[in-house]
């Protein structure tokens, strides 16, 4: 974790020196190895102090927690004009000052579990629609958190606009992915998903049609952007608990990693295609990009819907929220996952 913040500071803070894009292409890459460590480090200590009873609790406290801090990230940009260096030095802070509770505290560091590995063709053929499902979150979600800012650029926002456009989005998601997975867990999954991504679609329309006409400060298109989060966020974790419920309880956090590691990959893609379709047709073709994801993924999700039965009652579990930027060690966190011990727990594997 100190090796990762460290090299993460510095990075952040060799970011203004240079804008050249193959430089910011090399920083870019080592911060999301770095972020990736830091991920698993705090998500492999939290899993190793957290009890079979308490697990559930801490979950939902990350939960929160990942998601506050991601709305005042997004308020810090009123600190500073973007085009100085200060915001820059206010990030490489942030990360320094994480270091100092980790540095004082006297718990001993996690022992590490290795993550179980289920085959990817196998976890298709279990859940088609939960897999697809991550797939289009990496690839509508992923573009969003990338490109999203250069939307608003090209719109001409103001730093306090792009806050409020952000922070938006992420409260849409987070106010209503709980009462929405409570809801999923009285009916077929795949009706949710189905929806949720219409409803995706549908605003990804509108914003497209009006974005153009709508004034930059509108209540309206806020109200339409926090829209689209509401329908976006939630479809991680509804892909995943529709996918725990077609499959047996010890293999939770094998199918978990397997739809992570999916959902990175189509991370990837998600903005470079974004960016094609911009550079395309325009800007405002960025939320029709997000309504096209969406709207194949709810006419897949209705067409497997026809094929298959539900999953029997005895298999599904209640929800449970994943938090969007975790790690394969936070899934031992969710409480729906097998106990901590259990032979899951000790498979080989990665």
């Amino acid at each position: 974790f100190a090796v990762a913040a460290a090299m993460l500071s510095a990075c952040v803070l060799l970011l203004p020196f240079w804008s050249s894009p193959p430089v910011w292409f090399l920083l870019r890459a080592l911060t999301g190895v770095c972020a990736a460590c830091l991920y698993t480090s705090l998500e492999s200590w939290l899993n190793d102090r957290a009890t079979n009873e308490t697990r559930g609790r801490i979950l939902s406290t990350y939960l929160v927690v990942n998601f506050s801090a991601l709305i005042v990230g997004q308020w810090l940009l009123l600190l500073s004009p973007p085009k100085g260096s200060e915001l820059f030095s206010i990030c490489a802070i942030v990360f320094a000052l994480a270091l100092v509770p980790v540095g004082l505290t006297r718990l001993p560091q996690p022992h590490m579990k290795v993550v179980p590995r289920l085959q990817l063709g196998r976890l298709f053929l279990a859940s088609p629609v939960g897999v697809a499902g991550c797939i289009a979150v990496g690839l509508a979600n992923g573009a969003f958190w990338a490109v999203a800012p250069v939307y608003a650029q090209q719109r001409g926002f103001s730093s306090r606009e792009l806050a409020l456009f952000m922070t938006s989005f992420i409260a849409g998601g987070a106010l209503i992915q709980w009462p929405l997975g409570r809801f999923s867990d009285f009916v077929d999954r795949r009706w949710v998903i189905a929806g949720i991504c219409m409803m995706a679609a549908a605003s990804g329309l509108l914003l497209t049609l009006f974005g153009a006409i709508l004034p930059r400060g509108s209540d309206l298109f806020f109200a339409l952007v926090f829209l689209q989060g509401a329908a976006m966020l939630p479809l991680y974790s509804l892909s995943i608990a529709h996918t725990n419920d077609r499959l047996p309880r010890e293999d939770f956090i094998a199918a978990s990693a397997g739809l992570l590691l999916i959902n990175g990959l189509a991370s990837v893609a998600g903005p470079l295609l974004a960016s094609v379709v911009i550079a395309t047709a325009g800007t405002h073709a960025f939320f029709l990009y997000m309504a096209l994801v969406h709207s194949a993924m709810a006419f897949f999700a209705f067409t497997r819907i026809r094929a298959r039965e539900p999953a029997p009652a005895e298999t599904r579990d209640n929800f449970a929220p994943i938090v969007p930027q975790s790690s394969p060690a936070a899934l031992p966190l969710d409480p729906r996952g097998p106990e901590h011990g259990a032979p899951a727990d000790l498979v080989s594997g990665t």
